[in-house]
């Protein structure tokens, strides 16, 4: 097993990005028992609450690994879910992997709810009341469209519940089942429901959250799926990085999202960098059909980001990396192991047939 963690410390608190791969080979339960077991002792040594986790792994794998984070979480577990996110196996078996960002030193946290159940959680201490959402989801909805529009109207309606609204967000993350099915159609729902919530449009001031939105779906009969960040206080922390690095703004080729976003988070400062892949400035894909050249340019074009945001490879607290196949996959294990950055890796569409890898990092500076 390979757990990685990362402390950031504040004043009289701390945030800890936990990055969890199971040993390869394993059944799922008991790489959810090696995986949970070793969380709850970072957890429990730092007395630190979740705010925020996602688990990635196939269908069967994950009603074993549920069981297993119940067990060994106890008293840990507040009711919020993860993100139960269904990925084919890769080289670690069933189980890819569990990333975790928790925080230490808070008298309480809020639990969040839609209709009775918990969502998200709200941490707030020395001026700062910062939010997450887990897994939010609508499948009731009926089609991918439906889906996607209810999906952001609900968690538009838990944000209002903490007195803030979209346009509070650096980050969101959308999970989408078949993505190279309906994913332009999912950038017109998520482009109008911009648009009319102010957030883009004509003579409007581009408020655009970095984001990710890969080819995995919810593990609930869902077809999509959110995840997001909120800040509440203070909200003048917040800013967009519409083009940033090698490339322009994703918005010049239909997809709304910043290329990276920064905020007041419960410990430091945060730069959330999106799902970046080996796109060019003009928005065409780079490298096409050759994975090392392509895992590459990703890889550099997301340090181009961080470095325009003072960040270095030593910040970077959590990365998610995607591989569209097993081949992509052992590409990068034989090529780039040496990626310094904390992270979980799993098989996943991208958002484009010809894209082979897309990365995303998330970088705290302690402040």
């Amino acid at each position: 097993m390979q757990i990685q963690t990362r402390i950031i410390e504040g004043t009289d608190l701390k945030e800890l990005f936990i990055s969890a791969s199971p040993s390869p080979a394993a059944q799922p339960r008991y790489q959810a028992q090696e995986v949970f077991r070793a969380i709850r002792e970072i957890l429990t040594s730092h007395n630190a609450v979740v705010l925020q986790e996602r688990a990635f792994g196939t269908a069967d794998a994950l009603d074993a690994v549920k069981k297993v984070r119940k067990k060994y979480y106890g008293g840990l577990d507040d009711g919020v879910e993860p993100a139960w996110l269904k990925v084919p196996a890769c080289a670690n078996g069933k189980l890819s992997g569990v990333q975790v960002h928790a925080v230490a030193g808070l008298d309480s946290v809020e639990v969040l709810a839609y209709e009775g159940k918990p969502c998200g959680r709200i941490v707030r201490k020395n001026g700062r009341e910062y939010l997450a959402l887990s897994g939010v989801r609508a499948p009731e909805a009926g089609s991918a469209v439906n889906q996607a529009r209810r999906m952001l109207e609900k968690s538009e309606t838990v944000l209002k519940q903490a007195g803030v609204d979209l346009l509070a967000v650096p980050r969101t993350w959308m999970w989408l089942g078949d993505i190279l099915k309906w994913y332009s159609d999912f950038n017109h729902v998520r482009n109008t429901f911009f648009t009319e919530r102010g957030m883009l449009g004509k003579g409007v001031l581009t408020r655009m959250p970095a984001s990710t939105g890969i080819g995995i779906g919810p593990d609930n009969g869902a077809i999509c799926a959110m995840d997001l960040t909120a800040i509440i206080k203070p909200r003048e922390s917040l800013t967009y990085i519409d083009e940033g690095g090698n490339q322009k703004s994703a918005y010049e080729y239909g997809s709304a999202f910043s290329r990276a976003s920064q905020v007041a988070s419960p410990a430091g400062r945060t730069v959330f960098v999106s799902g970046t892949a080996s796109i060019d400035s003009a928005g065409n894909t780079t490298n096409i059909d050759d994975a090392e050249a392509q895992i590459r340019d990703t890889i550099a074009n997301v340090r181009a980001v961080l470095t325009q945001m003072k960040c270095a490879d030593r910040d970077v607290v959590q990365s998610l990396i995607y591989c569209k196949t097993p081949a992509v996959e052992k590409v990068f294990y034989e090529k780039f192991s040496d990626l310094p950055w904390p992270k979980v890796t799993m098989i996943a569409d991208v958002c484009r047939d010809d894209l082979l890898f897309e990365i995303e990092a998330t970088a705290t500076v302690a402040q």
